[in-house]
């Protein structure tokens, strides 16, 4: 049987914008970065925002992100 990444298939299912809602923009207000995807992102990637509004594609892993590109 292959040996599935949990933490993947949680951020997978929970990284979208309108699920987080007031939480996401709670945790942009305090100074930390938010991930979500888009309907047109990658698969395996993320959508990285900073509190300050600039955005990111990122792969995401525990070694640290690997950003892609940025995003206007």
């Amino acid at each position: 049987m292959a040996s599935v990444d949990v933490n993947e298939d949680i951020w997978r299912d929970l990284s979208t914008l309108e699920q987080f809602g007031d939480a996401a923009r709670d945790t942009l207000a305090a100074g930390i970065p938010i991930y979500y995807r888009a309907d047109d992102t990658p698969t395996e990637m993320l959508i990285k925002e900073y509190p300050d509004g600039h955005r990111e594609l990122v792969r995401y892993n525990r070694a640290g992100d690997e950003v892609i590109r940025a995003l206007s």
